[in-house]
């Protein structure tokens, strides 16, 4: 296996260790990244590399076991094995695969996802049963309505259990048939005490999920690609939110999206710290919100 030093320079590795040691964190918690099977991971990267030559290069195109160096000589002390099925019958094979990977590496949440078919709610209470901490919905991906009638018992079912769901909801960065605030939001109200995560902060939807988090005391957003250089270029997050955004800070999760990102790791911690809400806001992000939210 290749080393750490030789994969991402020192200097990256350095800066963002120096910003969780200065803050006094003993490293981050990071709820948004993947690590799937091998032959799923290669069809994302090719999705990502027919946008065209440069439009979104995978900066950390390395085999398993030298992302997971990557990742922990940042300083990721947790991080997540997040998959998505985009057809029927697939995601109990990810989810099997997904408990596998945490055994080898109990630094994972042990994760999971689902879809909407017959047996989702058993295979769903059969993962939370078996240790499962966080699932993963990808509306845009997946091309399925989270109203379906399917999921109806899935949804109630996390809900019951506390088990915390990362979903993508948001329309960015391209919209799907069911994204955006209203299909979600009728899921939250039919399950108000659901614990969700939203994806990429609901961008470009920021003000309306922002409002959920509001209105709803389990819904949380993660801040994977959001406020970047690269999204604010697309979906820049509207300024006068920001100071809703650190009221609302210990509902908010470090995510990165780590490896599929079209820039450095260093990039997304530097983009939290430039937004300037605070030591204490930044603690809770890169951390401890999700220390307690996980039980860490």
């Amino acid at each position: 296996m290749t080393g750490v030093s030789s994969l991402v320079g020192a200097d990256e590795r350095a800066e963002v260790r120096r910003v969780w040691r200065d803050l006094g964190l003993p490293g981050l918690v990071d709820v948004h990244t993947h690590f799937m099977p091998d032959n799923v991971l290669s069809k994302v990267w090719a999705y990502f590399d027919a946008l065209g030559d440069g439009v979104w290069p995978i900066t950390y195109r390395f085999d398993q076991d030298e992302r997971l160096d990557v990742l922990r000589g940042f300083g990721v002390r947790y991080f997540t094995a997040l998959s998505y099925p985009h057809r029927p019958d697939m995601a109990r094979w990810l989810n099997s695969w997904a408990a596998s990977f945490t055994e080898g590496n109990p630094d994972c949440l042990r994760s999971a996802t689902f879809y909407p078919e017959p047996d989702a709610k058993d295979y769903v209470a059969e993962a939370i049963d078996s240790g499962t901490r966080v699932f993963k919905a990808h509306l845009q991906v997946g091309a399925y309505d989270p109203r379906d009638p399917l999921l109806t018992d899935v949804w109630g079912t996390l809900a019951d259990a506390g088990t915390p769901v990362v979903v993508h909801c948001g329309s960015g960065p391209m919209p799907g048939d069911f994204t955006g605030p209203g299909p979600f939001s009728e899921v939250l109200r039919a399950h108000p005490r659901l614990t969700a995560v939203v994806a990429h902060a609901g961008a470009p939807e920021y003000t309306a999920f922002l409002d959920l988090v509001e209105r709803y005391e389990r819904v949380h957003l993660d801040t994977t690609m959001a406020f970047t250089p690269y999204i604010e270029r697309m979906s820049p997050f509207p300024r006068a939110e920001l100071p809703r955004l650190r009221d609302l800070g210990h509902r908010v999760l470090l995510g990165t999206d780590f490896p599929n990102i079209p820039y450095a790791y260093l990039e997304q911690i530097r983009a939290l710290v430039d937004l300037d809400l605070g030591s204490a806001w930044l603690r809770g992000v890169l951390h401890d919100n999700a220390v307690g939210l996980f039980g860490l």
